[in-house]
């Protein structure tokens, strides 16, 4: 068959077969297909979107694309957690461990930040001697012994989306729902976990800013693993702040160690989205029936100090100093030359945070990348002191600046001004969660 048909049937709105996805999708990985050809296509696909069918199906092709992970020699569900990215989202470091800490199988192949987006491998890789790169039988035994295992992504696995990616995002086709749920989809099913929990952000750091853009997400992504026979939920959650205080590597694994050592009250934002995500992991592992009952089981083990010892093992097996999983001692990692203290403007209360920005204003201080090739510095960031809600003082700071390089601090600090909405009047509530979706 010509790849110029299969562009030409999509173009006209047509349903494509399993073997017209297969010869175009597999074609270009063999560089068989020419990126023109298949830029087309992706175009096509943006105006004239795809099939829940099609949509599975390229999902599947992408997946075979290159290795899967046999996960089946480990006992029981292996679960599996995926955030869309956002800022100050540590969850992985607290819910893994304390669902390993349940009982538990926690498989899990990460992926490194980009952009205004923290990655959980550059976070781990903050701890002095943690190699995330380790071979796929050292893997198994890591999650067998422990429960729980967090590492990079095998370099053969699903190299359509590598391409694919790279060509969306230099051809203005990132923003298809179709698109985004087969290239989140196709790597997490690769990694061979038998049920996902999928966080789904939304808002101003997220890349779906409406509820209703981010529930067509989440709702497609669960159909794909039901078509795909895995079983899959999702919980739409905020981003329009931060989820947690800190943003920046050693920074947010510092406050990963805060919470699981019972430093953090159990009513913040990142605990709160913690135990709703690690409560669905434990119902798809069959381990609690209910959400309520996977919470409690949850803050026994944060509450016992369980989930701590599960992280601080895995940094131990991964060849890190697990002394740092420490209140006190991690403070070492997150040492740098100057500390800034970044004032409000005005007086009055915080109404609004654009949180991209304020992602952006911690990759300007290094803690992130523009180009995947960028180095990072893992002790800079900053730590936020006010929400969305609370009094602001021109005389109190809202965040502080962990600063090696001064080089854009300027441009930082006004970034987290114009992050800001500032009000005579206290705001209402905004949501925290807006939707569970399930099959």
């Amino acid at each position: 068959m010509r790849i110029v048909d299969i562009i030409e049937k999509k173009r006209d709105g047509g349903e494509l077969t399993r073997e017209e996805i297969e010869e175009l999708i597999l074609g270009y990985v063999k560089e068989q297909v020419p990126d023109y050809q298949v830029a087309a296509f992706l175009m096509a696909v943006v105006f004239r979107g795809m099939t829940d069918r099609e949509t599975a199906i390229l999902t599947d092709v992408m997946m075979h694309s290159g290795d899967t992970v046999d996960l089946s020699p480990l006992k029981g569900i292996k679960v599996d957690k995926h955030s869309t990215g956002g800022v100050g989202d540590t969850t992985t470091l607290i819910v893994a461990p304390l669902v390993a800490a349940c009982g538990g199988t926690v498989a899990k192949m990460s992926g490194r930040g980009l952009g205004h987006t923290g990655g959980t491998l550059d976070k781990l890789e903050s701890i002095p001697g943690v190699n995330i790169e380790q071979p796929l039988n050292r893997f198994m035994d890591i999650v067998r012994e422990n429960g729980l295992a967090v590492i990079g992504q095998s370099g053969n696995l699903v190299p359509a989306d590598k391409k694919l990616y790279a060509l969306r995002d230099v051809t203005a086709t990132i923003g298809s729902t179709p698109l985004i749920a087969s290239s989140v989809m196709s790597k997490k099913l690769a990694a061979g976990a038998d049920a996902i929990v999928l966080d789904v952000k939304v808002g101003s750091g997220a890349f779906m800013r409406t509820v209703g853009d981010a529930k067509k997400l989440a709702s497609l992504m669960v159909r794909i693993g039901a078509h795909l026979g895995r079983r899959c939920e999702a919980i739409i959650t905020d981003m329009n702040q931060p989820l947690g205080l800190a943003v920046g590597n050693a920074l947010e694994v510092q406050e990963a160690v805060n919470v699981l050592s019972g430093l953090v009250p159990e009513d913040e934002p990142l605990v709160e989205v913690s135990l709703l995500l690690g409560a669905h992991m434990l119902m798809l592992s069959d381990i609690v029936k209910t959400e309520a009952e996977g919470k409690e089981k949850l803050l026994q083990a944060l509450r016992s100090g369980a989930g701590l010892q599960k992280l601080r093992r895995m940094i131990e097996a991964m060849g890190g100093d697990p002394a740092y999983i420490d209140a006190e001692k991690i403070k070492e990692l997150c040492r740098v030359r100057r500390l800034v203290e970044v004032y409000p403007l005005q007086d009055g209360y915080l109404a609004g945070l654009v949180a991209e920005k304020i992602g952006i204003a911690s990759q300007m201080l290094g803690a992130g990348r523009a180009k995947k090739e960028d180095a990072i510095d893992p002790a800079v960031g900053l730590v936020m002191h006010k929400r969305v809600g609370d009094a602001l003082s021109v005389k109190e700071p809202f965040c502080t600046l962990y600063v090696n390089d001064e080089s854009h601090l300027e441009e930082a600090i006004a970034l987290l001004h114009e992050s800001m909405t500032i009000s005579p009047e206290k705001p209402g509530p905004s949501p925290l969660v807006y939707a569970i979706v399930k099959e």
